[in-house]
């Protein structure tokens, strides 16, 4: 599977970002799918994983109540809702695959990985 993030880009504190995760290839209905992120000097770290139908989702506490993942397997593309945004959230984000029945959230888990979006929150 190749995937293609989109939707990044400058928001001032507070605002919203919809991240867009474009598959192509298999099926995404096999895969586990998550977002990581990587702010500058930082490792990448887990933000948000979905589980291969959607029903089961795992987000890191930073985001809790902020972020939102969805997919829609039919379109081949994975969501990643992003509201209330801090400029702590600045960062390259990932998204990501992995063929898995389990929700993951280890990065060195995933297999396949998008190209990255970048995501700047101003204060």
């Amino acid at each position: 599977v190749q995937l293609q993030a989109s939707g990044g880009g400058l928001v001032q504190a507070g605002g919203s970002l919809r991240l867009s995760c474009a598959a192509s290839g298999r099926t995404i209905s096999y895969y586990n799918m998550g977002w990581f992120r990587q702010a500058p000097g930082k490792e990448r770290e887990f933000v948000v994983a979905i589980s291969r139908g959607g029903s089961r989702t795992s987000y890191a506490d930073s985001v809790k109540g902020r972020f939102t993942i969805s997919r829609d397997n039919a379109k081949m593309t994975v969501y990643l809702q992003m509201d209330s945004l801090k400029p702590e959230d600045t960062a390259v984000y990932y998204c990501a695959a992995v063929e898995s029945s389990w929700i993951v959230v280890d990065v060195r888990q995933y297999k396949y990985w998008g190209q990255g979006t970048l995501v700047t929150v101003s204060s």
